[in-house]
């Protein structure tokens, strides 16, 4: 470590098994393409490091460029490695090719899963070590995919120069997956069998591993993707069996809200919707809703509130709630659409009620991302129940579009969606505390109340929910502070901007 303080910028690698526009299938995605962009104009020096999986549009793949190729080893075996190197729009994207393990139809799902992602991590720090251009002053490890990196990094990479002085990060997007495998993987694939520290710090029964515990264990910062996420992960009901270690941990445990592209998702430049308009010049809005309700086969009635609900169709969205209000709520004359596939009995459901409830009730069971931009500009309200939510992205994107949501307060939702206060004015949105029905219908009609017979104050509301910065430069900067904790000798190459 240099002895003496100094001004550059610091070098993060941000490690992630997928990334926009390459490789998506939940908010992870989303995160790894915007975050290091943001990171950069923060002052850091970033990079992103993915596989090249088979499913990467071949218009990038041929853009890409060789950089490097090595052998990893894997306890027994050494396995082939190569590193692609992509630049767009400014940000380095680096890509760990091994085609037996990532040329392959989907992302996860597959028996070796487990092998897969160890490979991954051990070749992310063997590239450490081999490709200088990959030297880091700070590794941002990303869900349980790469949760083995600061493992190996500090029981097999001690001893290499380029790995003495790397911090690692370890963020957690959602803990209910893990990556569990039985112990013959110490052994076979990783190699750690034969040290004590890391087989007592991995296993999480007497029979298995689980790769996000070592992440846990070993990382010299956690994050997760919302303050009030990183209070839940540390109670058994949301910790998923590690709450233990979050509670040991919680000193570095820090909780900071992931934005969205904020040019992707503006109703005043989208050219997905029907019309465009702005917190200046809400009128086309009105028009948003009505070609919305005339695409939907929905009546085309201005002073029907228009709820809709946008993702997933899982038991965590709390559809089981919607299911059980839903004859309650129709019955007051409110309209409903949701956009989203799932789980097959939420599907056949909600088909149920769009049979039954006619030009009052769409369920599209379908994935749509043209529509899905319609339905925030068109929507009045937009319905997220959740469970849990660790963070949430529809919340956010729904402000922007003057789209009040209606939430449960958990995770994300409650740190991003401030509620009405009839006797203030303030709110973004409306919040509702418990998984209970009746509770849910209770706020999403007392809003609809408001909708009725106070215009004037609802379009206050939109235009509070539309002011709110939801950018990425407010996560950057926090996630800066921690990376210049881990670093204090490195001094802040570009002054924290105010929020």
């Amino acid at each position: 470590m240099p002895t003496s303080a100094h001004r550059r910028k610091l070098r993060i690698l941000f490690a992630s098994s997928e990334a926009v526009p390459f490789a998506k299938t939940g908010g992870l995605g989303d995160v790894a393409g915007s975050l290091p962009r943001a990171l950069k104009h923060a002052g850091a020096k970033a990079a992103v490091i993915l596989p090249k999986y088979g499913t990467i549009p071949q218009e990038y793949r041929d853009r890409m460029k060789h950089v490097a190729d090595f052998y990893v080893p894997l306890a027994w075996r050494n396995v082939y490695c190569g590193i692609e190197k992509l630049e767009l729009q400014g940000l380095d994207f680096y890509f760990v090719d091994n085609e037996a393990y990532f040329k392959r139809d989907g992302l996860y799902g597959y028996f070796d899963d487990g092998e897969r992602f160890a490979f991954f991590s051990k070749a992310i720090c063997e590239a450490i070590v081999k490709v200088p251009e990959l030297a880091c002053d700070v590794l941002h490890c990303n869900d349980w995919q790469t949760a083995l990196c600061p493992v190996f990094l500090r029981e097999l990479y001690r001893g290499a120069p380029q790995c003495n002085n790397v911090k690692t990060v370890m963020t957690v997007h959602n803990i209910k997956f893990q990556g569990q495998y039985g112990d013959k993987m110490l052994s076979d694939i990783l190699g750690l069998a034969d040290i004590p520290a890391a087989r007592d710090q991995l296993y999480c029964d007497k029979d298995s591993i689980n790769f996000m515990k070592g992440g846990l264990c070993y990382a010299d910062a956690l994050t997760t993707v919302s303050p009030s996420y990183a209070y839940e992960l540390q109670m058994p009901f949301y910790g998923e069996g590690l709450d233990p270690i979050f509670r040991r941990r919680s000193n570095i445990l820090t909780g900071i809200l992931n934005g969205i592209d904020t040019s992707i998702w503006n109703p005043k430049t989208d050219g997905m919707i029907t019309a465009n308009y702005s917190a200046d010049d809400l009128a086309n809005k009105a028009e948003c809703k009505r070609a919305l309700q005339e695409e939907l086969g929905l009546r085309q009635d201005p002073t029907r509130p228009l709820v809709v609900m946008i993702g997933r169709l899982t038991n965590q969205k709390g559809l089981g709630l919607v299911r059980y209000a839903m004859d309650g709520i129709m019955r007051r004359g409110v309209q409903v659409a949701i956009l989203g596939t799932g789980d097959a009995d939420q599907e056949e459901a909600f088909r149920y009620f769009d049979q039954k409830y006619g030009d009052m009730m769409c369920a599209r069971i379908a994935f749509d991302n043209a529509l899905s931009h319609r339905m925030y500009a068109g929507g009045d309200i937009l319905l997220m129940p959740s469970e849990f939510e660790p963070c949430g992205l529809s919340q956010m994107i729904a402000m922007r579009y003057g789209t009040l949501p209606l939430v449960r307060e958990t995770g994300g939702l409650r740190d991003s969606v401030v509620p009405y206060n009839k006797f203030t004015g303030e709110g973004t949105g409306f919040r509702f505390s418990n998984m209970n029905a009746d509770e849910m219908a209770d706020t999403l009609l007392g809003a609809c109340e408001l909708f009725w017979t106070n215009q004037e104050l609802w379009t206050k509301l939109m235009l509070q929910a539309m002011a709110t910065d939801f950018s990425w430069r407010r996560a950057a900067n926090d996630y800066m502070d921690i990376y210049h904790g881990l670093h204090p000798e490195v001094i802040r190459y570009n002054k924290r901007r105010d929020r």
